[in-house]
């Protein structure tokens, strides 16, 4: 007779992911998932596989929560260019204030992206997610009269791609906050 898990593999992987975007994956240890999500290493491996897969998991789970919001606020029925506005400034304050955190999708890019493709491949679509998104908003707001003319909306999205994954790096900095700030206002001025 096959033994039942004996917890939770949903609250097992909500857990992982915490630790990983809190520690990182290099600096979380088997041990340290071990006792995070107090389940057995046997039981680790035979849910999620080795530690590489559980992290790819915990990222998959991470956009999974972060993105119904995004797509919601953006799509809205009405003027678009203030959830724009809302957006990016949302990105700026968040990574000043959740530094040592960040976010679990950039901090993805820059420790594991350069030489792990499978991640790599996540953190290229998540931000073809956001870009989509942004895209969409700023076709809307360009068919409405919110844009100027000459405004092209799925450069206007990827310039604020670039930008917002570069605020949540320099929002890890001692003082990132005026940074952040700035940079997101002059991009939102390339709007009007």
């Amino acid at each position: 007779m096959a033994r039942t898990k004996e917890f939770d593999p949903d609250a097992a992987l909500q857990a992982a992911l915490e630790l990983f975007w809190r520690r990182g994956y290099e600096a979380t240890s088997m041990a340290d998932l071990v006792e995070g999500l107090g389940i057995a290493r046997a039981s680790i491996y035979a849910t999620f596989g080795s530690k590489r897969e559980l992290y790819l998991r915990a990222l998959e789970r991470y956009g999974e929560q972060r993105d119904p919001g995004l797509l919601a606020e953006l799509s809205r029925p009405g003027p678009v260019l203030p959830a724009v506005r809302v957006l990016v400034r949302r990105y700026a304050q968040a990574g000043v204030e959740d530094r040592r955190r960040g976010c679990f999708v950039t901090n993805t890019a820059v420790e594991l992206a350069p030489h792990d493709p499978a991640a790599a491949r996540r953190v290229e679509a998540s931000l073809d997610h956001l870009e989509t998104a942004l895209t969409a908003a700023l076709l809307r707001a360009e068919a409405q009269g919110e844009l100027p003319a000459g405004r092209e909306p799925r450069a206007l999205a990827r310039m604020l791609v670039v930008l917002l994954q570069g605020i949540r790096v320099v929002g890890k900095a001692a003082d990132g906050g005026p940074r952040a700030r700035d940079a997101a206002e002059q991009a939102l001025a390339l709007l009007d």
